[in-house]
């Protein structure tokens, strides 16, 4: 190599160098996953199985983002925080750890697997944020319309807005994350429990 491509060579590997440096450094991101505080019980075992499909989401809570909406209209997400999974995902396994816990439902699937179920729970989630109120307080909102579909069919049999409101004592992100743990267990509860009496009364 010639004293002149050695120079060049080396201005080029300096240029390189200096640019990767000034690159921006990505910030560190805190995952959390949503908490359950529902224990298990034992339950006699219905005889019909049941399918849980992922809701339906707004491009803000289809990812793994954890939104707020510090003041009117606006939607935002924690700086340096998300969900271990993309929200509605997040919301289906809560449900379907939901059922196992409760232990009527026992033939439970996810439309993951694309088994075939007598009966298939979906919706659309129409909220998944922490809300600033009025003073400052905050709470955490879960708006969830679940629709109970026959499995063959898919005729719907029925639907039902749900609506949880969680109050929180503190507005920093792991007090928020321990807020929608709880506002999902009382989702997941009532969710239960309107899901198995629609179904059991088909079956009557």
């Amino acid at each position: 190599m010639t004293p002149s491509l050695r120079l060049a060579f080396a201005a080029t590997t300096l240029s390189l160098v200096s640019a990767c440096s000034i690159l921006p450094q990505s910030e560190p991101v805190d995952i959390y996953r949503l908490p359950v505080n529902q224990s298990a019980r034992a339950a006699a075992p219905l005889d019909w199985s049941l399918r849980l499909n992922k809701p339906l989401a707004s491009e803000t809570l289809a990812g793994p983002r954890i939104a707020v909406i510090p003041q009117g209209d606006v939607i935002s997400s924690y700086k340096g925080a998300r969900w271990s999974d993309p929200v509605p995902m997040l919301v289906r396994n809560r449900l379907l750890d939901g059922f196992q816990r409760d232990g009527r439902v026992q033939r439970l699937s996810a439309d993951d697997s694309n088994l075939q179920a007598d009966y298939e729970l979906g919706g659309e989630l129409q909220a998944f944020q922490s809300e600033y109120r009025a003073g400052g307080a905050v709470e955490v909102v879960i708006r969830y319309d679940a629709r109970l579909v026959q499995g063959r069919s898919q005729r719907i049999l029925a639907s039902k807005r749900f609506e949880v409101r969680q109050p929180l004592n503190d507005n920093k992100v792991p007090a928020v994350v321990a807020g929608f743990g709880t506002a999902s267990d009382q989702l997941a509860r009532q969710v239960i429990d309107w899901t198995v009496s629609q179904a059991q009364a088909k079956n009557q």
